[in-house]
């Protein structure tokens, strides 16, 4: 054994860490990207709309502000996401400070690329003020958005000691060692040791991101607890392609899922269930598919409480680029994931 010494995680209280900084201007998303541009052209589609006399003036006003307000846009996003490195180590307020130049500067690059195509005068500074309201407005949304997320892993971190680690599947797995004494020391000591792992990773203040190939070790003992329990009723199959374990996933995000299969697939069903973990590379995306056979007249489903919050998770993470899909076709219901492969991995 790997640690002699069982459920050796509530020997010492884990010391405590520093909170990770707060990155107020991240702009390197691609759904931000997309979210920055749509509401810059929105904001002067309808401003627009005053001085214009019909349609026709409207789309021509509409395309000359739109040749300097996009490129002067990109550029702004494209500073931020340059900058993120260095803006991390800023208190929020001088991010949003940061932002809000950037985005003056922004506006008098739109107007001397407009002012070059033959509009005149050049509103310079009703340009930069206009470019610093913008990106205010941008900032904010930023700001929202990180304070959203860390929120939502404390919460999300809560949840899992509260929902997750419960008493009876605590009482259950001892119940399983106790019975293994006799009969299997050793094996009564692998599942001790399972559980305490288990517990080192969610009591433990754990990185906020974790990764494929992580978040398989952990689902990997859970089931081995659970098959000390069920025996031949549970029945998995892995297939896993390894050059997906790079890509990122939120901590003790592929748990709940195996064990909602356990609860739904095992439990109700007296000759058990048949369930499959499979991850896979397809081009630059990381799919993870858990599915289980579901008995007939199981009862009622559950309230969905734990895959809104893989969901809600998984989105805070990846944003557009992340995908969360599930599915019931005939007895196999299926959890569907596709996450983005790091930058520079190799496939």
């Amino acid at each position: 054994m790997k640690d002699p010494e069982i459920l050796s995680a509530f020997g010492q209280p884990a010391a405590p860490r520093q909170a990770a900084p707060l990155l107020v201007f991240d702009a390197c998303e691609a759904g931000v990207v997309l979210r920055a541009v749509l509401f810059v052209q929105t904001v002067l589609a309808v401003a627009l709309m005053y001085p214009a006399s019909g349609p026709a003036d409207w789309l021509e006003r509409l395309a000359l502000l739109t040749s300097g307000a996009l490129p002067a846009t990109l550029l702004w996003l494209l500073a931020g996401c340059g900058l993120k490195l260095r803006l991390v180590r800023w208190p929020w307020h001088w991010q949003v400070f940061a932002g809000i130049a950037l985005g003056a500067l922004a506006g008098l690059l739109a107007c001397l690329l407009v002012s070059g195509l033959g509009a005149a005068p050049a509103p310079w500074l009703a340009s930069a003020s206009t470019g610093a309201l913008l990106a205010a407005g941008l900032v904010a949304g930023l700001q929202w958005r990180a304070r959203g997320r860390t929120l939502a892993a404390t919460a999300a971190r809560l949840a899992q000691l509260q929902a997750r680690i419960r008493p009876h599947f605590l009482f259950n797995t001892l119940n399983t060692a106790i019975a293994l004494v006799r009969e299997d020391p050793a094996k009564a000591e692998a599942v001790l040791e399972d559980l305490s792992e288990l517990f080192r990773h969610v009591l433990a203040e754990g990185e906020q991101d974790s990764t494929v190939g992580q978040e398989i070790e952990l689902a990997r003992r859970y089931l081995e607890i659970a098959q000390a329990r069920f025996g031949e009723r549970l029945r998995v199959e892995w297939s896993l392609d390894q050059r997906a374990n790079a890509a990122r996933l939120p901590p003790l995000i592929l748990q709940p899922l195996v064990e909602n299969a356990v609860k739904h697939g095992v439990e109700p069903s007296s000759a058990g269930a048949q369930l499959r973990v499979r991850t896979r590379l397809r081009d630059r995306t990381a799919v993870l598919q858990v599915s289980n056979t579901v008995p007939t007249g199981q009862g009622g489903a559950g309230h969905g409480i734990g895959l809104a919050n893989v969901r809600e998770r998984l989105r805070l993470l990846h944003d557009l680029q992340g995908s969360f899909r599930t599915a019931l076709v005939g007895d196999v219901y299926e959890v569907r994931i596709e996450v983005p492969m790091p930058s520079g991995s190799t496939p």
